[in-house]
């Protein structure tokens, strides 16, 4: 998994909705609740083309969302 660099991760946003992203391995999640979109991180790169958006199921972002906010929690922490 290539991470995305904190201050590149703090400016993108979901193309689509303009919502703020979370990376879980290779993929960038939009926190948007309603479309759920994912991106693909390729070589290190996120491909943040509409054409290349997956949507989530709910479960799986449930589960990403969750995990983000417990990292965040952690960050704070220490």
């Amino acid at each position: 998994m290539a991470a995305v660099r904190r201050d590149l991760l703090d400016i993108l946003v979901c193309p689509i909705t303009h919502a703020p992203l979370v990376q879980a391995g290779d993929w960038l999640y939009s926190t948007d609740p309603v479309t759920r979109h994912k991106y693909p991180i390729v070589d290190g790169l996120p491909l943040m083309l509409v054409d290349e958006a997956r949507v989530a199921t709910p479960e799986e972002f449930n589960r990403i969302m969750a995990q983000a906010q417990r990292s965040e929690r952690a960050e704070m922490q220490s």
